[in-house]
């Protein structure tokens, strides 16, 4: 951090960083806030013993209301129409022995990219308890809230990440179910691209200006520094020349190298058609582009959620093709790019949805939270591909064996990202407060994933 600390208002902010902020509009905004970001995760990075990072960037799909186990990823097509609903019928995969329902053909192709978790556990019925859940470690309720993975990876991380994109992107919208960043506080907090990927142009919030095309933005860059005679008389003032410096590169974002990384036109139509030309498939193309810039943390919020308790069936036979080309797709092309051993995805809801359809009116025909068993996707950055970990039963209600929580999960994630789960992180009032839960403490916990490591 830099040695003038005179504080602005009594807020904690410097003067630099007020000027910094103040004086590049939205995109400035952006800037500051991902300038921000790694001054405070290099200030306030926990000390760790060094650990290998396998995965240098992450991707997580997220599944968010809940998508069924047994419909997808863990078919059981002799249980009887009661569980199987209209959707029975399983295709072999490219692994021998591993069978996925008959609604993911291209994710069929692709088996020996990644390894399935059967026997994903928590118990938890609660949309937001279980996002919670699993996507920090810890049991909801408690006296803090811990960040989310892409928080704490934005943390460790951020130091070593020199790009211009912030360390921890959102696609294209948080999901809202509890506050990503935690304790950890709004420097932390993912920067959400709104926006359509799938639209002719992708206007990215705070990057491309909607309605304002590069040619005038930088008629007005152009005519704004010749207005500004304030800089010109004050050269020698340091305020004025790290606002100066954080103004030409908030253009380097919206007109430069920052821009070029969202602009989808850059990309061949074919390819475009293969990821899939809806919101989901461009999604998972941008993460690919922003793997390439190196982003430590991308999350993609699947579009419409699987919150499927009514119309199951009818949303399935919508979501699931494209989940299937997009999530196939970026798997491959990942692998074509030399990226999938750096890059570390993992797909999952915070739960699963019922085994057995409920029939009963008002859900007719839905599958309602189920949080004792569903499947997660592990794919690249250390994991192995081609297996299964843990079982479900015969109906997919309970763990057969191996179960998987949360925190092996998570923990498993964190140590391929080079990230000690043990390591103290930095809480505002000097609170203990780990990046996971010591299973020691009461918390189940079967071990990492050490199988498919």
């Amino acid at each position: 951090m830099s040695a003038n600390r005179d504080l602005v208002g009594g807020a904690g902010i410097s003067r630099r960083e007020a000027m910094r902020q103040g004086i590049c509009g939205a995109a400035g905004w952006v800037l500051a806030d991902r300038l921000g970001a790694h001054a405070l995760a290099a200030e306030a990075k926990p000390e760790q013993p060094p650990v290998n990072a396998k995965a240098k960037s992450v991707i997580q799909i997220f599944l968010w209301g809940g998508m069924s186990h047994n419909d997808t990823w863990d078919p059981k097509p002799d249980s009887g129409q009661e569980y199987t609903g209209e959707f029975g019928a399983v295709i072999p995969t490219n692994v021998d022995g591993i069978r996925l329902s008959a609604l993911f053909p291209e994710l069929a192709k692709q088996a020996d990219k990644y390894s399935l978790i059967r026997s994903m556990t928590h118990g938890n019925n609660g949309h937001e308890t279980a996002a919670y859940l699993m996507q920090t470690g810890h049991a909801p309720g408690g006296r803090l809230a811990y960040p989310s993975v892409g928080a704490v990876v934005a943390l460790f991380r951020g130091p070593e990440y020199t790009g211009m994109i912030p360390p921890y992107v959102v696609l294209t919208k948080p999901a809202g179910r509890f506050s990503e960043e935690g304790f950890l506080g709004p420097k932390f907090k993912p920067f959400g691209t709104g926006g359509d990927p799938n639209a002719a142009r992708f206007e990215v919030e705070g990057v491309v200006a909607r309605g304002i095309t590069d040619a005038r933005q930088m008629a007005r860059r152009d005519l704004r520094d010749k207005m500004d005679v304030m800089s010109a008389a004050m050269a020698a003032s340091p305020e004025l020349a790290a606002a100066k410096e954080a103004k030409e590169a908030a253009y380097e974002l919206i007109l430069g190298a920052g821009k070029e990384v969202f602009d989808l036109s850059n990309e061949k139509p074919e390819l475009r058609d293969r990821y899939g030309r809806h919101t989901f498939g461009q999604e998972c193309l941008v993460a690919r582009r922003l793997v390439e810039v190196g982003v430590p943390y991308i999350t993609i919020n699947y579009p419409g959620g699987w919150d499927t308790h009514k119309d199951h069936f009818q949303t399935m036979r919508r979501q699931v093709p494209q989940l299937d080309q997009g999530l196939a797709m970026l798997l491959e092309d990942l692998h074509d790019h030399g990226l999938l051993e750096s890059t570390l995805v993992w797909c999952c809801g915070e739960f699963g949805r019922g085994p057995k359809v409920d029939w009963q009116p008002p859900w007719n025909g839905g599958r309602n939270h189920y949080g004792k068993v569903f499947t997660v996707l592990v794919a690249g950055g250390g994991f192995q591909g081609g297996c299964v970990v843990g079982s479900s039963d015969d109906k997919a209600e309970e763990v057969k064996d191996r179960p998987v929580y949360p925190v092996d999960l998570l923990g498993s994630i964190y140590h391929l990202a080079g990230i000690d789960p043990g390591a103290k992180l930095p809480h505002p009032e000097g609170l203990d407060a780990p990046v996971l839960p010591d299973p020691s403490e009461g918390v189940k916990s079967a071990g990492l994933l050490t199988e498919i490591m």
